[in-house]
């Protein structure tokens, strides 16, 4: 018998595929798919590239794939890049020249597309790991948080369960239950800086010598990332909205007392109505019909996002 609960409603909700995670037309590829989740992150991970891991696999990643792939919001469009490039079937590891170039939220949605599938709720967390480096750094990140009948909410990181990529970092967790003092959602981190118990330079895309990627603003981002994932809206990691939308890097009282609100939400331990009432309910958290990209290679711009289906 199953020890953990997950309420039906909550299991239901995240079950059911959003329209980012939504194989939509090119479903019946995924007919002959495992149901086992670590089965399915390696899935994800054999069609798949980080477009920084191009030295790990011995591959020159095409400007034009280093460009656009990891641009591809809908998993439909995804998984047409991905059999485009190579027609075999999804559960044949694809070489890294046939494989979708992205970044770990490519790897997190295509897992949570697939558990989905797979009856097994599911959501991304969008947060912070310490373990891609030695040095303290929390870089930002995205994984998969799937539900599991004994033990309850679990954190996979589907991008670790390639030997070459966990052994290059030296990763000494299992990748379908990665420690959550290792992968901190980006409430907690937001709350740790609050409290004084974390320094907000040491979590960002990257440390402050590399760049003004990080810091206090860049949190608050993050927490408005998770907040929308949680109510199954997976934006690329890039997209911001609201009253700072990624511009206004200065933090004042009044943006600082709205996160800590949001950060409440954005935790280990979800509180699923709330999450969805403060989402519904805060038109500067909650994301709007068109978002700013601000694309690391293509620069910024304004997108359109496919309508959302009524959140049930």
């Amino acid at each position: 018998m199953p020890s953990a609960f997950l309420a039906p409603d909550v299991a239901a909700f995240y079950r059911a595929q959003s329209v980012f995670s939504d194989p939509g037309a090119l479903t019946p590829l995924y007919s002959g798919l495992p149901d086992d989740p670590a089965q399915l992150a390696r899935m994800a991970r054999d069609l798949l590239i980080h477009r920084l891991e191009g030295p790990q696999f011995g591959y020159a990643v095409p400007q034009d794939r280093l460009h656009h792939d990891a641009e591809t919001r809908y998993v439909d469009d995804i998984l047409r890049i991905i059999v485009e490039r190579n027609d075999a079937p999804l559960t044949e590891r694809r070489e890294a020249g046939d494989r979708f170039v992205g970044v770990c939220r490519d790897f997190a949605l295509l897992h949570c597309s697939f558990l989905r599938h797979a009856g097994v709720p599911a959501r991304l967390r969008s947060g912070f790991a310490d373990y891609f480096g030695s040095d303290g750094f929390h870089g930002d990140h995205a994984v998969t948080e799937y539900w599991d009948d004994e033990r309850g909410w679990l954190l996979a990181d589907p991008q670790l369960t390639d030997p070459v990529v966990s052994g290059t970092w030296k990763v000494d967790f299992d990748p379908m239950d990665v420690p959550r003092d290792r992968f901190l959602v980006a409430g907690k981190a937001w709350q740790a800086i609050r409290a004084g118990d974390a320094a907000p330079e040491t979590f960002g895309l990257h440390p402050p010598q590399e760049g003004p990627m990080f810091g206090e603003w860049f949190v608050a981002q993050d927490i408005r990332i998770d907040l929308a994932a949680l109510n199954k809206v997976e934006t690329l990691l890039w997209d911001v909205w609201g009253m700072e939308a990624g511009r206004e890097r200065e933090m004042t009282d009044v943006i600082r007392e709205r996160y800590d609100q949001a950060s409440l939400v954005s935790v280990d331990d979800v509180p699923f109505d709330t999450a969805r009432k403060l989402f519904a309910e805060n038109d500067r958290l909650r994301t709007p019909k068109t978002v700013r990209s601000l694309a690391p290679f293509n620069g910024p711009s304004d997108v359109a996002l496919r309508p959302l289906r009524t959140l049930r």
